[in-house]
């Protein structure tokens, strides 16, 4: 008995969502848990729109993925993404490299209510010096050290050849298109606790 290969799946067949490129080997809709999630959602509870999945959901998936390669990254230096944005953050606000703890937060892009056992351990690892504030002793600074600097000089450089690495995907036409979109996204989005 002859038998025949199975049809390939039309474009309409395909997961939903899949990109038109993408540099990994195989099929990028077996990496796209968010779109296989969507069309879950949309067989269960076709009365939900879901639509917003495709951009939060992404983005909430990319957070791991983000993290994760990173974390990989700055392991070389001793150091995991938390630590580092502390000296990165420092050592981009110029010489001497010093912030009070409470600008050191604002100023950082992630928020974290362990900031201070953090600058514990990098002050007891000598990356960061903390003394009272000249102009209110009630106040203290944080200040990078030579060991801090050093450190945080060749940390930024291999981070940000691994944030290059992660958009490798995107021509820069396209970088500078989904930069202005993610922008805006925060901006509309900053001060709101929810929709619902």
């Amino acid at each position: 008995m002859q038998t025949h290969p199975a049809p390939v799946p039309t474009t309409d067949e395909t997961a939903i969502d899949q990109p038109a490129t993408d540099a990994a080997p195989g099929d990028p809709a077996d990496f796209d848990t968010v779109g296989r999630g969507m069309a879950r959602w949309r067989r269960e509870r076709p009365d939900i729109d879901s639509s917003g999945k495709a951009v939060v959901g992404r983005i909430l998936r990319l957070e791991g993925v983000i993290l994760k390669a990173v974390n990989a990254t700055l392991a070389a230096h001793g150091l995991k993404y938390p630590a580092y944005a502390i000296l990165a953050t420092l050592r981009v606000e110029g010489a001497p490299y010093r912030l009070s703890p409470s600008q050191l937060q604002q100023t950082m892009l992630f928020s974290s209510g362990g900031i201070s056992n953090l600058l514990l351990r990098l002050e007891k690892d000598g990356l960061i010096r903390r003394t009272s504030d000249r102009n209110d002793r009630r106040s203290v600074i944080v200040e990078l050290t030579e060991k801090g600097v050093a450190l945080a000089d060749a940390a930024m450089a291999d981070h940000a050849a691994t944030e290059r690495h992660l958009i490798r995907m995107f021509t820069q036409d396209e970088r500078g298109q989904l930069a202005s979109m993610l922008a805006r996204m925060l901006a509309v989005n900053a001060d709101a606790p929810g929709y619902v």
